[in-house]
């Protein structure tokens, strides 16, 4: 039995909603290991004069506690 765990994370991105993602991510990949995926809470652009200048994700990343493999 596997035991996972979840934590909130935001990201943000000038090009794209993909691209706030992928950082995210990124980032979270360098502390954590076992990510085995993300859901996408929340969206939203930041806008200045008319234009579209960030893109704002809020995700939650699932990953698997280490050595929870071996319990049960």
């Amino acid at each position: 039995m596997s035991v996972a765990k979840n934590i909130e994370v935001s990201s943000t991105s000038t090009k794209s909603f993909e691209d706030a993602v992928k950082k995210g991510i990124a980032q979270v990949a360098k502390t954590v290991n076992g990510i085995q995926g993300a859901w996408i809470k929340e969206q939203k652009v930041g806008v200045t004069e008319g234009n579209i200048t960030s893109y704002h994700v809020i995700m939650i990343v699932s990953f698997v506690i280490n050595g929870s493999e071996d319990m049960g």
